[in-house]
């Protein structure tokens, strides 16, 4: 909008009086203007402000979430692993005793043979894959990824 703008005077008292409140009348009206923008502002800053918070909320629930549940992860893969190297640990032992060869059917034997000869979870790989989190997505979710900068969740 435009400026405020002085009456010119110069006519007879009556039209300055008369001009002067025009004058007064259409900056009453502009303050008015002004005062609604202002609360139509504050209410949208209000609701924005709430909508931010509700958000940094959730996304602090997520960030546990997330710190949980690779926790969870790291658990089970070192159990895994645990049980892979009981596993192999067997599996040699198995192809060490005599009498492992001979309780077994040549097709046990091989694939104790295949198992025991190369690292055992390579050898499981494949099923843990299927049977896991699809790791296609990896990248996406790894937590080296994934920034835990706490100092935010204590505005």
């Amino acid at each position: 909008e435009k400026g405020l703008q002085l009456p010119v005077l110069g006519g007879s008292v009556e039209e300055d009086y008369i001009r002067i409140a025009r004058c007064f009348e259409a900056t009453r009206q502009r303050c008015c203007r002004l005062e609604q923008d202002g609360c139509r502002a504050r209410e949208q800053l209000a609701r924005v402000e709430a909508e931010r918070a509700a958000l940094e909320v959730k996304l602090k629930h997520a960030r546990n979430q997330v710190e949980v549940e690779m926790k969870k992860r790291h658990r089970a893969e070192a159990e895994l692993e645990k049980q892979e190297r009981k596993l192999q640990l067997v599996l040699e032992l198995l192809m060490r005793e005599p009498w492992g060869n001979e309780a077994l059917s040549r097709e046990q034997c091989s694939v104790l043979s295949a198992l025991a000869g190369r690292r055992l979870g390579a050898a499981l790989a494949p099923v843990r894959r299927s049977s896991a989190v699809d790791e296609s997505c990896q990248s996406l979710l790894s937590h080296s990824d994934i920034s835990y900068d706490r100092t935010e969740d204590d505005v």
